[in-house]
C-alpha cells in the first residue's frame, strides 16, 4: 500500500485540528475528482512499517490534535492493509477520533461482515460515503463536496443497521 499525502494538521477533512493520511489508490473514478492524482493505487511512497511508525509517533507528538481522517483515493480499497495501521493507532492513541472519506456507502459497506472493508468501517468514528457527484457538487456542504454524500456516526449506524447522521 502506498500513501500519497499526510498533512500533520489541518481542519478541512472534520471537526477540530486533524491528522490526514491520503491512501492512494481508487477506482471509483468520479467526473470531477478534485484528487485524482491519488486514483493510482502506486502514487506516493510506500506506507510501510517505517512510514507508519513515523506518522504515528508524529501523531502522538501532538497534543492539539482531536482526530485522524482517511482521505485517498478510498482508503476502503486497502482496507486490508489500512486495518491493522488504524487497529495500532486506536490502541496507541485512543483519545483521538478516526474519519474516513470513501466512495462506497454506508449500505455496500455492511453487505458483507466478512470483508475487509466491513472491519475498517467497524474501526471509523465517522465516515463521509458516496462517490463525488459533480451535478450535485455544492461548495456550502460542510466537509464533503456533493449533496449525496453523507456524515454517518459509524457506532450508531451499525447498532441500528441504518445510516445514521453525525449532526
Amino acid at each position: 500500500m502506498n500513501i500519497c499525502g499526510y498533512y500533520p494538521e489541518s481542519i478541512n477533512e472534520g471537526p477540530g485540528l486533524r491528522a490526514v493520511i491520503f491512501i492512494s489508490g481508487c477506482i471509483h473514478a468520479c467526473q470531477g475528482c478534485f484528487s485524482k492524482h491519488t486514483w493510482s493505487f502506486k502514487a506516493g511512497e510506500p506506507f510501510d512499517e517505517k512510514k507508519q511508525r513515523e506518522i504515528l509517533t508524529d501523531i502522538s507528538s501532538n497534543p492539539l490534535l482531536q482526530g485522524v481522517t482517511l482521505c485517498g483515493g478510498d482508503p476502503f480499497f486497502s482496507a486490508v492493509d489500512v486495518v491493522p495501521f488504524v487497529k495500532t493507532l486506536k490502541s496507541k492513541l485512543s483519545h483521538l477520533d478516526v474519519w474516513s472519506y470513501t466512495g462506497f456507502t454506508f449500505e455496500q459497506l455492511i453487505a458483507d461482515p466478512a470483508d475487509s472493508k466491513y472491519q475498517l468501517l467497524q474501526l471509523c468514528d465517522v465516515i463521509i460515503d458516496g462517490k463525488f457527484v459533480e451535478a450535485k457538487r455544492d461548495l456550502t456542504l460542510v466537509y464533503r463536496g456533493s449533496s449525496n454524500q453523507r456524515i454517518i456516526d459509524v457506532e450508531q449506524s451499525l447498532q441500528s443497521g441504518q445510516p445514521e447522521p453525525f449532526f
